[in-house]
């Protein structure tokens, strides 16, 4: 039986309490404190007034709520004892077929969980789609989870009820999500073109990067756009309105991935704008400006250490020596464009002019934990940081390990741990910036030699350039002493130095109505991460919406997820303001 948000807004609070029973296990106390907030605007701000109780609700409570819960493929739900919402859950991933084998494996990670936690372990089978999770998803998610630590897990509990509620709420309320499962499944389809055998890699211009092009312009010409593939791999989809002399709002991300990367970096910006589009056509709606969704084709420099081309290059900040650099196997990205049926010598004409262009907006997920941990699906972001990035080669005295006095060594590595530390120490403790060592090397390292040389990488971020900078010349000048203290030799080659992008006021406002109008509060954040959007604010005011990250908020990582409400609602947002979005 379905019922309605006025129905529940309007009815009597013991019918209230009632209605909402199954939402959250044996809890009728969440619904019965929400009430006092009556009326929702909408079923999202239902949802987040019920999982605010649960936020505000003691520790006791919250445990409670928690051990309320049955466990997978336990012995209740083997006696037939669960909820109806609980067994319709379980079935959907097939929990109730286990194997023996697959029985006994989840009865001793039950015992597991629980003697280590005190609490069942609890997981939205339905998965981030909707749709369950296979057996094999849930018993690794299972071992995965066994290895946190008990707060860190208790808040995962949590978050996963929050989950199951929406989930529920949903089906009470006969919820349509006409965007997010459109989202979510060409995500999954265009991960199946991947470089690699095992996971998602797709550098750029390699078979699969050429093949998710093609894939985007199909999905794009069948939502009624008009689609090129420009001289730098861009996918473009123009959906022109009614009047020719009107401005362009131009919005997009990147289709290429960092190796073994998750399915939603980028991509989201591309599948979320033209889910939007299919539905508009079907309509036959158009919006007060052109709109131009762009599929960047490259931003992550997995293959030739150079980000951004495709914004850049609509930027009009193609830097035409790069044709000239390398991929590992000495493929020159020049001869790599001509390979793919690219003209290297029109990459200047994709440049805009900021004349027509009305604005840059671009949705993302947020690769971060921020809005996971405040339990809100949707931010706006404030400005992205500005990144330093380098590569530094030590290169010291290899020696015997057995043989050579400890006063007397020329210790690559050892320098190199002390950078690491000088990073930390100099970045630690200052707001919004962040130093990180992501890579370290000990080329041809033996167990039983003094290391002689070391590579490792500098990645300096702030949203202020000046403190940034700053912390930059500190750890360089810190790394000179180092090594003359260590009387080792080092090289500095920069990869990257972006300045800090400011989003605009006047579009922060705007899409933050749209959220408020959705029934959030609208929660400003910074992005630590590089974005197109930061190129394109050399042409334009840009703006950037971040979903919420699942699983700790991981990124470029194929645990990397988001959901299909959340895709959902980020969609209704952008549309919203798409069709309000004026000049101030």
């Amino acid at each position: 039986m379905t019922t309605t948000l006025s129905e529940l807004n309007t009815c009597p609070l013991p019918a209230f309490v009632d209605t909402l029973r199954g939402i959250y296990e044996h809890s009728p106390w969440i619904p019965e404190r929400a009430a006092e907030q009556r009326p929702f605007a909408t079923v999202t701000a239902l949802k987040q007034a019920l999982q605010a109780v649960v936020t505000q609700a003691s520790r006791d409570e919250q445990l409670g709520l928690i051990r309320a819960h049955p466990e997978l493929a336990g012995k209740a739900a083997v006696r037939g004892e669960l909820t109806a919402e609980s067994t319709g859950e379980q079935a959907a991933s097939g929990l109730n077929l286990c194997s023996p084998e697959e029985f006994a494996t989840l009865h001793r990670l039950n015992a597991d969980y629980n003697a280590k936690f005190g609490f069942p372990f609890i997981l939205a089978v339905k998965g981030p789609t909707g749709k369950g999770l296979s057996r094999q998803a849930v018993i690794a998610t299972f071992a995965r989870r066994l290895k946190n630590q008990p707060a860190v897990e208790m808040a995962e509990c949590l978050r996963q009820i929050h989950r199951i509620a929406e989930i529920r709420l949903n089906e009470l309320l006969a919820v349509q999500l006409p965007y997010g499962p459109r989202i979510m499944q060409w995500a999954e389809e265009l991960a199946q073109w991947s470089d690699d055998a095992d996971g998602l890699t797709c550098a750029y211009l390699t078979q699969a990067h050429r093949r998710t092009a093609t894939q985007l312009a199909e999905w794009m010409r069948a939502a009624g756009m008009q689609v090129t593939i420009d001289a730098v791999g861009n996918v473009v989809g123009s959906y022109p309105c009614d009047a020719p002399e009107a401005e362009t709002l131009i919005t997009g991300s990147h289709y290429d991935t960092v190796r073994n990367g998750g399915k939603y970096d980028g991509r989201l910006g591309i599948l979320l704008p033209l889910a939007i589009v299919h539905e508009l056509h079907a309509r036959g709606e158009k919006l007060p400006h052109h709109l131009e969704v762009i599929g960047f084709a490259e931003e992550e420099g997995v293959r030739f250490r150079s980000t951004f081309l495709g914004s850049n290059a609509v930027a009009g900040r193609f830097d035409m020596d790069l044709l000239e650099a390398a991929d590992a196997a000495g493929v020159t990205m020049r001869d790599a464009l001509v390979a793919a049926g690219h003209d290297p010598a029109a990459i200047p004409a994709i440049a805009r002019d900021p004349a027509g262009v009305l604005a840059y907006v671009e949705v993302h997920i947020e690769q971060g934990p921020v809005l996971l941990e405040r339990g809100l699906p949707l931010g706006v972001v404030t400005a992205i940081a500005g990144s330093s990035r380098y590569l530094v080669e030590l290169t010291g005295l290899a020696s015997h390990a057995g043989t050579t006095p400890m006063t007397m060594r020329q210790d690559a590595a050892a320098a190199a741990a002390e950078i690491v530390l000088l990073v930390e120490q100099r970045c630690g403790g200052v707001p919004a910036l962040v130093g990180t060592v992501g890579q370290l090397q000990v080329p041809s390292g033996s167990v039983n030699v003094v290391p002689g040389a070391c590579r490792l990488s500098l990645d300096i971020r702030a949203a202020d350039d000046a403190v940034r900078l700053a912390a930059v010349d500190d750890i360089l000048r810190g790394i000179e002493a180092i090594c003359a203290r260590r009387r080792i030799e080092f090289a500095l080659e920069p990869i990257v130095q972006a300045a800090a992008a400011p989003c605009a006021p006047w579009l922060m406002d705007q899409l933050g109505a749209a959220v408020e109008r959705q029934g959030l509060p609208r929660f400003d954040l910074l992005s630590g991460a590089g974005h197109d959007a930061m190129a394109m604010a050399a042409l334009t005011d840009v703006a950037m919406l971040f979903t919420r990250c699942g699983n700790g908020g991981i990124s470029h990582n194929p645990l990397e997820t988001m959901t299909a409400d959340d895709a959902d609602l980020a969609a209704h947002v952008l549309l919203d303001f798409l069709r309000g979005l004026r000049r101030p």
